[in-house]
Parts: C-alpha cells; structure tokens; sequence
C-alpha cells in the first residue's frame, strides 16, 4: 500500500508540473507580488496584453495595462519610470527617440511587425490620384518616414537613398504628379481621409477607426522583403532595467503561440509575430 501510495503521489507531482503537450507549468508561481506597468497604443495591443496579463497572474505577477493615445507620452512615461515596460514601438521609432530625447531605453524583446497602409475615401488606387493631390502622413519621423517609403514602393514618389529609413519630404527626389504632403499626428490621420485624397495609415489606428487591411489601397507588407528589421516592434524599458527577470519572464509570456492567435485576431491576420529562437535583445 506504501508503494501505491508513494507512486500516486509521484504522479499528482507531475500533474502538477506539465499541462498539456510538454508545456511546462510551475506547480508554484515563479514570482510573488510583482506588479508591472505596460504602455501600449492601441485598444488591439490592450486586448493581447489582457492575454498576457492573465498568464502572468498564474505566476505572481499583476499586469497593469495603460492605454495613451499617441505615440509621444508613452516613452516619456517609461523614461521617468511613469511605467515599467511600454509596447507599442518598432526598433526605428526608439532609436530615434532616444537620439532626440537623450534616452536610455532598450528593446527586450520583438512582438510583431505591423503594415502600414495607404487609405482613402476618394480612389481605389495610387494611380488616380490627380496632379496637386493632397495626402496626409504620420509627422514623427520614423512613421513618417516609412509612409514616404512606401509610397516609393508603390510608385508614387521617389526618395533620396541617403536618407536611409528616415526620409523627409525635403528628401523626395521625384514628384511626377506633384503630390501635397499634411504631416499630422498618427491617431488624427483617419479622421481626415474626407478631406485629403489619401491618408498613410498605421495598422493599429487604422484598426481603431475601423478601416481593414482589405479596404487599403495599398500596403507596404505587401513587399515584405524590401522591409527593414528596424520595423519589428518591440517591448521596451529602460536599459538598468533590461536584464530584469521579471521583465525578461514577461517577454516569454508574450512569445507564445496563445498570443500569436490574439494577435491574428485583432489585427485581421495583418500583423505577423516578430520573434524566433535567434533573437539576441
């Protein structure tokens, strides 16, 4: 009887150890009472970080998600320690905030790469556009200058290859149909799609006013191998902070196949996951 009972104890340890095919579960949390603080963007990225959150609090750490609504407050909060994490950028976008900033903060991790997208209410196509044509662009320089490359992509333009990934519109070389450019803030540029002939658009404020991948015009994932590695996004913090085991735990919470799902989900299948087994952030 001591034999079976020892053997049925063995077997509710392992139970208690593995779920499922070989995913390995703690039979206690990892972490006791830990509390971090994530900045994202976009009610999408809310949503896959509601994901997150919940397998973090299996293993002692409470997720608080902060929702900004532009792409400015969100490192200046990580920066001052407002919040701990943020996850809402790519590698281009931070690097140049930190070069205009004075910064210190550090990608720990990619999430995903995300389209961006010609919109408009008035043409089904960059080829009708007509000479003198406005269109409204992102007027940071990392977004705006991706929109600027990916009108280059599609014909519309032409830009100086010095300008490398950061082209300005001082930087345009050719302009056949002489096209006007309104830089706005990236959250405003879906609210002017009826007065513009044609807005660049990031994929997640598109998805927040509504708009899909299927009703643009054009998309510049649509050429992925012309993309830059500088347009994954990334979870960031600040560099004291980047080898934080907790943080460090919460990116290979994020990297998992349940938040790949969530993410097809929100984003219509348009963003595609980032990371791999190669990965040295």
């Amino acid at each position: 009887m001591k034999k079976i009972l020892k053997a049925l104890s063995a077997a509710a340890v392992l139970a208690g150890s593995f779920i499922g095919l070989g995913t390995e579960v703690s039979a206690e949390p990892k972490f006791e009472d830990e509390k971090v603080t994530v900045g994202v963007c976009s009610e999408a990225e809310e949503e896959v970080w509601k994901v997150v959150a919940e397998r973090a609090k299996e293993e002692g750490i409470e997720i608080e998600i902060v929702l900004f609504t532009d792409y400015v407050q969100p490192n200046i909060s990580l920066q001052d320690g407002s919040v701990d994490l943020n996850a809402f950028q790519h590698v281009a976008f931070l690097n140049d905030w930190n070069d205009s900033n004075e910064g210190d903060l550090v990608p720990i991790g990619y999430t995903y790469v995300t389209p961006i997208g010609v919109y408009s209410d008035k043409i089904e196509s960059l080829d009708e556009l007509k000479d003198g044509d406005t269109v409204a662009i992102p007027n940071d320089p990392t977004n705006g200058g991706r929109a600027l490359l990916a009108l280059e992509l599609a014909g519309v333009i032409e830009v100086d290859d010095a300008a490398g990934i950061l082209p300005e519109v001082k930087d345009i070389t050719s302009n056949p149909k002489n096209i006007q450019f309104e830089e706005l803030e990236a959250g405003q540029l879906a609210r002017v799609l009826p007065d513009v002939a044609a807005a660049v658009i990031n994929n997640t404020f598109a998805l927040d006013a509504g708009l899909n991948q299927e009703s643009a015009i054009f998309l510049d994932t649509d050429n992925p191998a012309e993309l830059s590695d500088d347009y994954k996004n990334v979870i960031a913090t600040r560099k004291d902070d980047k080898d934080n085991e907790v943080y460090r735990f919460i990116v290979s919470l994020y990297q998992t196949d349940e938040v790949k799902e969530k993410l097809a989900e929100v984003s219509d299948g348009g963003d595609v996951p980032a990371w791999s087994d190669q990965d040295d952030l």
